[in-house]
């Protein structure tokens, strides 16, 4: 057992005084461990170990730079599923904003705000934009077989301090109205017990790996449009473009690959070769959810929203000279500018029915950002909440986003669904968490990878506009896609080779 060196923080008096002052039920209290020893994926693996549910959150800034903080979080006190074959039905923000409704959230110095450091951390899918619009429902097939949505409600977890190269392991105390003194002080033990249980784990000699089942190498994918499918539906969409219908949608195929590539190994290679700025691994005891999204869906902090559209791609250079004549193309490309233009004014409307319309800004307009295999053009957008509106209005107001689906938004949906014939599933919606602060975090789900069944399902699209071309739309989908195919197989050889080796010892 590692001695109580560490001080929880607040002290008790000043939790005392904290809940007093702010008349909140619900405080963070928190120690700092030096992680000098750790890294966050031993840190997962040991504090995963026996819990069917569990999360690692990463983030590398603009693709090239890391995160100030990972988080990880393990055995939920809840767990809340919804979806047609769940107990829970329909919109899934209702019983989440009101499991999350009942904390009356204390803020505490040395806990960052917007963090995740405690909350509903999970996904909602992209099919749910059926109850906050519903003109867009529609009875499709689901080939994967999820649920609407999953949160994992977590009142523990340990945060990476990268800059200051510490841990915070952080826990709530849950304080009923008029406390006493002795009551808190019980609850604090308590708290303080749960942190040091927790460092007990994260120091521990073991490492319990994962366990890698033989691999089988030489799997192919399959598409479930092909080439020529995706590319009848580019042309169909764009027989709506000239009538008026929309003026632009985003079409989608999905891959399946066959793998007995453990995901969470997936993971591990997935955050070497393709850093982003939402990395995250979900063990959703059935499934896993493995992804290095670049594109923000929604961040509220304190009343301010944020959303980051990327529209325009292309694939990475071989040199750095060619990596940059490719960016000065993409910037030049009228095609590719007039998609994110529209895709930037769809994203201020979507802010604009939530926030102050003086509020609502481009704080970064076309700027190209690089990723592993492609790189993209990014406007960074943000606008303030208007009075009696919350984040989770804000949410409803952008799912799905428009990078994703298509302008005018609703009918892009209606008219994706009729070319795809399927539910979308995670793909295009949102991954990520809500906090007990009110504030939340989610990114989109694309670039990332449902385990499952042992498969792989991968998803990617192509915004299609007037002047696209049915055979680049389908060369961007794959060059998109290649990040994630790479992974698998490139691990799978890894894996593969490491068999070989124990077994020749």
């Amino acid at each position: 057992m590692i001695p109580a060196l560490f001080q929880t923080k607040p002290t008790l008096d000043e939790v005392h005084k904290l809940l007093d002052e702010t008349k909140g039920n619900f405080i963070p209290v928190y120690q700092d461990v030096p992680s000098d020893l750790l890294t966050p994926v031993t840190a997962y693996l040991k504090l995963s170990q026996g819990s069917k549910y569990s999360f690692l959150l990463e983030s590398a800034i603009g693709g090239e730079s890391i995160g100030r903080y990972s988080f990880i979080g393990a055995n939920p006190y809840k767990v809340m599923k919804t979806g047609a074959n769940e107990d829970i039905k329909g919109d899934p923000l209702i019983p989440l904003e009101k499991e999350l409704n009942s904390v009356r959230y204390v803020q505490v110095p040395g806990l960052p705000r917007g963090s995740a450091t405690g909350g509903a951390f999970g996904y909602i899918s992209y099919d749910c934009v059926q109850y906050f619009e519903p003109r867009t429902a529609c009875d499709l097939p689901d080939p994967i077989g999820l649920p609407d949505s999953i949160f994992l409600f977590c009142d523990t977890v340990v945060a990476f301090d990268h800059l200051y190269k510490q841990l915070k392991v952080i826990t709530h105390i849950r304080a009923p109205d008029n406390v006493t003194k002795d009551s808190l002080a019980t609850l604090y033990d308590e708290a303080t017990q749960k942190i040091r249980t927790a460092i007990d784990v994260l120091f521990a000699d073991a490492i319990p790996f994962p366990d890698q089942s033989p691999i089988v190498l030489g799997s192919e994918w399959e598409s479930n449009t092909g080439e020529e499918g995706y590319k009848k539906m580019v042309l169909g969409l764009k027989e709506h473009i000239v009538k008026g219908d929309i003026i632009q949608a985003v079409p989608a195929q999905r891959i399946t690959r066959p793998t007995t590539l453990n995901p969470f190994n997936a993971y591990r290679y997935l955050r070497t070769l393709n850093p982003a700025p939402y990395m995250f691994y979900f063990d959703f005891d059935g499934f896993q959810v493995v992804g290095a999204s670049p594109e923000m869906l929604a961040r509220v902090n304190n009343s301010q929203v944020y959303n980051h559209p990327i529209a325009g791609t292309r694939k990475r250079g071989a040199t750095q000279d060619e990596d940059d004549a490719l960016a000065e193309e993409l910037l030049k490309d009228e095609k590719e500018r007039a998609e994110h233009v529209m895709l930037v004014d769809l994203g201020r409307n979507d802010l604009n029915r939530v926030c102050k319309p003086d509020s609502v800004t481009a704080d970064r307009l076309m700027v190209v950002e690089r990723f592993s295999h492609v790189m993209h053009i990014v406007s960074n957008l943000s606008g303030e909440l208007r009075e009696g509106k919350t984040g989770f209005d804000a949410f409803r107001s952008i799912l799905p986003a428009g990078t994703l689906s298509g302008a005018p938004k609703v009918r892009a949906v209606q008219l994706i669904y009729e070319a795809e014939k399927e539910r979308r599933g995670i793909y295009g919606g949102a991954i990520g968490h809500f906090n007990f602060s009110g504030d939340l975090d989610t990114c989109i789900g694309i670039r990332t990878m449902v385990f499952k069944d042992g498969n792989a399902y991968i998803q990617v699209g192509a915004g299609v506009v007037h002047d696209s071309v049915p055979a680049s739309e389908w060369q961007e989908t794959l060059n998109k896609a290649m990040s994630n195919i790479t992974t698998i197989t490139e691990a799978e050889k890894y894996y593969h080779a490491l068999q070989q080796t124990e077994k020749k010892d």
